[in-house]
C-alpha cells in the first residue's frame, strides 16, 4: 500500500499541472478548488492502482530492476530518473500547455535508429571537414575563450548553410542519407542536412540535437545558461553574422533542464534564425 501510494503522488502531480492549466480557474477562497481538485486526483489515481494493484507492483518491480541495472553500469538509473522527473516538473510548472511536455517524450522520433547510425561523428572524413570549417571562418576571434567551441560550431554552420543544395527524396521514400554521403555534395533535404550538422558538430565536441516538427526535421545547439545566451546573443550581433543579424531576432528554445537552444536550420541565414516550424513533436540529443 506505501509502494502504491507513493506512485500515486508522482502521477498525480503532473496530472494536477496539466488539469490545474486547462480547467476554467473558479477563484474560491485559498483556492480551495484546486486543494479538491488535487484531492480528487489523489482518490481516484488510488482506486485505479489498487484495482490493478498486482499489475503495478510487477510493473514497479521491473522497472526497478532496470534502474539497478542502469546504475550499476552507467546507464540510466535512479539518479537520471530524478532528475528528469524534477526537471520535467519544473518545465510544466512553467509552461501554459503542460501537456504537450508529455506528449513530446512519449512521440517516437522517426526512424530514430537509422539516423543515429547515419550520424557518423567519429567517421575521419566528417570530422576534417568541421575542421576545415574552423580554419575558414572565424579564425581570428580568439577572446572569447568559454564559448571557443561554439564559436567553431557556428563555422561549421557558415559552411554548411551557405553552400547547401536542397534536393527532395525519391517520391513516396523517406531517404536517411549517411553524413559522409550528404558531405560529398552538400546536398539533400531536411533530415538530411539535419544528421550532417549534428555530426560534424560532435566531431569537434558540440552538442547538437534534432527537433521534429510537422513534416520537418530541423538541427540545434546546446548554448547552455541564460547568462550564456547573453553572451553568445553578443558574438552573433556583433563579432560572427553582424549583416545576416542586423536588426533580426535570435530564436531558442528553452529544454526542460533550463537550458538554452539555437536554431541551426538549412532556411537559416545566423544561428538562432527564424524557426521554419514551430510546435515540436519530438527531440533527438545527441552527446
Amino acid at each position: 500500500m506505501i509502494i502504491i501510494f507513493v506512485l500515486n503522488v508522482l502521477l498525480a502531480i503532473p496530472i494536477f499541472l496539466i488539469a490545474h492549466q486547462n480547467l476554467i480557474d473558479l477563484n474560491w477562497y485559498f483556492h480551495i478548488d484546486r486543494v479538491f481538485l488535487f484531492l480528487f486526483l489523489i482518490v481516484s489515481i488510488q482506486l485505479i492502482l489498487r484495482a490493478l494493484r498486482r499489475l503495478t507492483l510487477i510493473s514497479i518491480f521491473l522497472y526497478l530492476i532496470v534502474l539497478f541495472v542502469g546504475t550499476v553500469f552507467g546507464g540510466y538509473g535512479f539518479r537520471s530518473v530524478f532528475e528528469d522527473y524534477r526537471y520535467m516538473l519544473y518545465s510544466m510548472s512553467e509552461d501554459p500547455n503542460p501537456q504537450d511536455i508529455i506528449i513530446s517524450k512519449l512521440l517516437p522520433f522517426p526512424n530514430k535508429s537509422k539516423v543515429l547510425s547515419a550520424i557518423e561523428y567519429e567517421n575521419p572524413k566528417v570530422r576534417n571537414f568541421a575542421i576545415m570549417a574552423t580554419t575558414k571562418h572565424f579564425k581570428g576571434i580568439k577572446e572569447y575563450n568559454d564559448y571557443f567551441t561554439i564559436i567553431q560550431c557556428f563555422a561549421v554552420f557558415k559552411e554548411i548553410n551557405s553552400r547547401w543544395n536542397y534536393v527532395s527524396d525519391p517520391k513516396g521514400k523517406e531517404y536517411i542519407a549517411k553524413a559522409t554521403e550528404s558531405l560529398r555534395y552538400l546536398s539533400g533535404d531536411c533530415d538530411d542536412h539535419s544528421i550532417l550538422m549534428a555530426a560534424c558538430i560532435r566531431s569537434i565536441g558540440g552538442t547538437p540535437r534534432l527537433i521534429h516538427t510537422d513534416g520537418h526535421i530541423y538541427p540545434e545547439i546546446l548554448i547552455g545558461s541564460k547568462k550564456d545566451f547573453e553572451a553568445i546573443n553578443y558574438l552573433i550581433k556583433k563579432e560572427l553574422f553582424v549583416n545576416e543579424s542586423k536588426g533580426k531576432v535570435i530564436y531558442y528554445h528553452i529544454d526542460e533542464r533550463g537550458q538554452i537552444w539555437l536554431n541551426l536550420d538549412y532556411t537559416a541565414h545566423y544561428p538562432g534564425g527564424p524557426f521554419l516550424r514551430e510546435t515540436i513533436l519530438g527531440a533527438l540529443t545527441i552527446n
